[in-house]
């Protein structure tokens, strides 16, 4: 019997030996979503459950020619954007847009790594606020992320207001880092609060969350479904993956991405 392809998201990210977050949290995320994922990584990271302690980003132009060749050969319906780790590799997967401008795009700006160690150059958020953003169908930053990204100080919903204005369709601001009882995620379109979505506050710290909300975010626009749907599933999934996390380390729990 023959059945249909799935859709494919081609996805840059790091790679984190953990397997927690970055390639690895992709790959699982979108292959539970019924989708495939093509994988290439933007960095090789040191690190553990608590925190990167180092990172080397790869070659620009390897990367770029490991995605053209993806892109030539592979029907892609959608692009995740994790960890860019340089500015060279900003301005690479830029020239890509160029080409495949109709090729749906969902950011993850992971600028900083769960322990606190920074992820980003100030020229490669430069080239992130220029050269990515305007490109972006689904922006996903955490709060300290969409303060950083735009400069602003204290506010969270003008950041996200900013991002939307900046060029991302739709800014999906995840809550965890609010003080709120609850957790409270809101997705921005026109600079103007779409949908409120509200989650049970878990007790403890996780390794990779932010890269399974947006693998899976992409894996369900690779499938055609509406943003805000797409948000709730891709939301859902996510805290389904932290409740039942695992502690394989001594550090942050790993998303269970399996139930």
């Amino acid at each position: 019997m023959k059945t249909s392809k799935p859709p494919v998201v081609l996805c840059f990210s790091g790679l984190d030996p953990t397997g927690g977050a970055g390639i690895q949290a992709d790959i699982e995320s979108i292959a539970k979503h019924g989708c495939h994922a093509a994988p290439i990584i933007t960095a090789n990271t040191v690190q553990d459950t608590h925190n990167v302690i180092s990172y080397e980003p790869v070659n620009a132009t390897l990367l770029l020619k490991q995605a053209r060749a993806i892109l030539k050969d592979m029907p892609v319906s959608a692009i995740k954007i994790g960890m860019l780790a340089s500015g060279e590799i900003a301005e690479a997967i830029y020239t890509l847009f160029r080409q495949y401008s109709d090729i749906p795009v969902i950011l993850d700006p992971v600028l900083t790594a769960g322990g606190g160690t920074s992820l980003a150059k100030k020229n490669l958020i430069d080239a992130i606020n220029t050269l990515i953003i305007p490109r972006t169908y689904i922006l996903t930053p955490n709060i300290p992320e969409s303060l950083l990204l735009t400069n602003t100080k204290s506010n969270p919903e003008s950041a996200a207001q900013l991002l939307n204005k900046m060029g991302a369709k739709y800014v999906l601001l995840t809550g965890t880092h609010a003080k709120n009882t609850d957790v409270i995620h809101k997705l921005y379109l026109k600079s103007r609060s779409q949908k409120t979505y509200k989650y049970k506050r878990l007790e403890n710290e996780y390794h990779g969350s932010g890269c399974t909300l947006a693998a899976s975010l992409a894996a369900l626009i690779a499938q055609k479904m509406e943003p805000i749907n797409a948000c709730q599933n891709a939301l859902d999934f996510t805290h389904k993956a932290l409740t039942y996390a695992n502690a394989l380390g001594s550090g942050q729990l790993i998303p269970n991405r399996y139930v």
